[in-house]
């Protein structure tokens, strides 16, 4: 049982309806306060766990408390009821009656045995899930459930038969060419020359390991891992009909066994955690490429605008106070136009003078986009343009937005041309610019020939497709086949969300008419709005200013000292949902269960 409780909940659950109180003081004649509490604990705990408490530790002192007072007794008084003994198996019994239940005998822990087989655990539940699942059926059925030493039990009993089932399954499904070349994942070689004695890693520990520091080499070993995955060729529908976090759990015991462990399971077993292992790794090592790709072509950028910046700075060297100097240089010149400049304008403006007004104009006529635009197309041509072939060989982009067709088209256009050396894409291809081509990228993309005819430069095109395939695969309106974070965002949804709208909306507590929806939003910001307007002149951390239309300013809090842990968890957050942070979470958490 959970430990906070609200007080409509208390109302909700632990409320002793009229038969309930006439049942009290009934039971047993002149019975003492301990004893009538402790019956009322028993009663409404059984209701609502459907079982029987074994120590007054399990119920929390804020429903002890709120039973007591209903009773108009002293919850100090259950510290004297008796948890064992006569007593407190006549209060068992009487509940039993009272609520049509009866202690489960062998047949229902075999019915219920087997219905933990076929409907609970193929949901990849975890131990405390399903025991919650046990005592739901127990409580729907008016069984008392055994003890938790006897669930314990018939829980492992039932797992133990699916686990053979599932694996006897999945392996039967394998090709016999899909089962060796899994075996020989788990191969390793011995070596010996004259002077030491080596082990070849296993394939399968190779496949484990991490990305590691981002670049090049990093990508190349993750497409590399990925295309020895593909090559197991594991059939499309292995594990269509099973739920992913029954997959999971078979993966994380693969993840944590050597290649040697592994081989030592029968056969089904061993077959079933390879495949469950290779079909999430496949995933997972698709999200880590499509993460490399987007942070390479970050880095791209980055770093070339802080090149550019740096040489700005080393080497910009400003003329200051310039109208005057060319004042001073024009009047000496229409004063002796007949002189050399040497002995005319040199007295006047030194030479070195001079030559800093020819740099500074020389930095400053070239904008700055476009020198970054010439450091980013010299890196990606000396040394990313190698990952290009690469990436469109391995991974299959899709969009199911007809707005972002065009990055589509234009990545086949990239492939047509894999290992082509023009310079310029021919004069009848059809290159696609709208939707693709960045701001301030046009003039650098198509460029003129001698004919006055424009002609798409490749690589500056290649590189604004890249940047705008970074962008719509970070919002998602371009996913990657076999993905599972960058995947088709319509998975997302149930498979069943059309036929079960309405239950999905009850369940989301939301109308499914969107005028009611507009409506209720609308409300409940003009009431927030009016709570705030209410709040603000009497709060002394917030104030109103004149700049702009009355700007807002608030007083921010002294920090804190960050939680022990709160590295980890932010690390948990980015690797499960890398799009949001923490803090919105938080903020999301706190609108629904108001954690203030």
């Amino acid at each position: 049982m959970k430990r906070q409780w609200q007080p409509d909940e208390l109302i909700e659950s632990f409320i002793l309806l009229p038969n309930e109180l006439e049942l009290i003081p009934n039971y047993q004649t002149n019975a003492t306060e301990h004893n009538q509490l402790g019956f009322a604990v028993l009663l409404k705990f059984f209701q609502l766990e459907g079982r029987f408490p074994k120590h007054l530790g399990e119920i929390p002192q804020i429903v002890v408390e709120f039973i007591a007072k209903q009773l108009k007794l002293t919850h100090q008084s259950l510290v004297d009821y008796k948890w064992k003994g006569r007593t407190i198996k006549e209060h068992r019994a009487i509940i039993r009656s009272f609520l049509g239940c009866r202690p489960t005998q062998q047949p229902e822990k075999k019915s219920l045995m087997t219905w933990l087989k076929e409907k609970v655990m193929p949901l990849g539940l975890h131990l405390n899930a399903i025991r919650e699942q046990a005592y739901q059926r127990l409580r729907h059925l008016k069984l008392e459930p055994p003890s938790p030493k006897e669930l314990t039990r018939l829980i492992s009993s039932a797992a133990h038969n699916h686990e053979q089932d599932f694996c006897q399954t999945i392996a039967a499904r394998l090709p016999a060419d899909t089962r060796k070349r899994m075996d020989a994942l788990l191969e390793t070689e011995f070596t010996r020359d004259h002077e030491e004695s080596q082990f070849r890693q296993s394939d399968f520990n190779r496949l484990k390991s991490d990305p590691g520091r981002l670049g090049l080499k990093s990508l190349f070993n993750e497409i590399d891992k990925l295309q020895s995955i593909r090559q197991i060729q594991l059939p499309t529908d292995l594990f269509a009909s099973y739920s992913p976090k029954l997959i999971e759990q078979y993966r994380r015991r693969a993840s944590a066994d050597l290649a040697g462990r592994l081989r030592r399971h029968p056969k089904a077993i061993r077959y079933t955690l390879i495949a469950s292992f290779c079909y999430q790794r496949e995933k997972e090592i698709t999200d880590n490429l499509v993460d490399l790709l987007v942070q390479t072509i970050h880095r791209l950028s980055i770093s070339a605008e802080r090149r550019v910046e740096r040489e700005l700075i080393a080497n910009f060297k400003r003329v200051n106070n310039k109208e005057a100097l060319l004042y001073r240089i024009a009047e000496a010149a229409l004063a002796n136009p007949d002189q050399p400049v040497k002995e005319v304008i040199f007295p006047v403006v030194s030479p070195d003078k001079l030559t800093n007004v020819i740099e500074e104009r020389k930095r400053t006529g070239i904008t700055y986009r476009e020198k970054v635009n010439v450091k980013i197309r010299a890196s990606y041509l000396h040394h990313y343009r190698r990952m290009v072939p690469a990436i469109l060989e391995t991974l299959d982009f899709h969009s199911n937005n007809e707005q972002h067709r065009p990055v589509i088209e234009a990545i086949e256009l990239l492939r047509q041309y894999q290992g082509s050396g023009k310079r310029y894409f021919t004069e009848d291809e059809k290159v696609i610019t709208t939707g693709v081509l960045k701001s301030g990228w046009r003039e650098l993309v198509i460029e003129s020939n001698s004919k006055g005819q424009d002609q798409v430069n490749r690589v500056n095109y290649e590189i604004c497709v890249l940047q705008t395939l970074r962008d719509t695969l970070r919002c998602r309106e371009v996913w990657v086949m076999g993905a599972k974070r960058y995947g088709n965002p319509d998975t997302d949804l149930p498979q069943d969300f059309e036929a079960q709208r309405e239950q999905y909306y009850l369940e989301l507590n939301q109308p499914l008419d969107a005028e009611a929806f507009v409506t209720k939003l609308k409300l409940d910001m003009t009431a927030a709005l009016s709570s705030l307007n209410t709040s603000i002149p009497n709060d002394p951390q917030v104030n109103i200013l004149s700049r702009g239309n009355g700007w807002i300013s608030v007083t921010p809090y002294p920090a804190q000292e960050e939680p022990s842990n709160i590295h980890k968890l932010k690390q948990e957050v980015a690797k499960r949902w890398p799009m949001t942070s923490l803090l919105d979470i938080l903020k999301e958490t706190d609108l629904r269960v108001n954690l203030a």
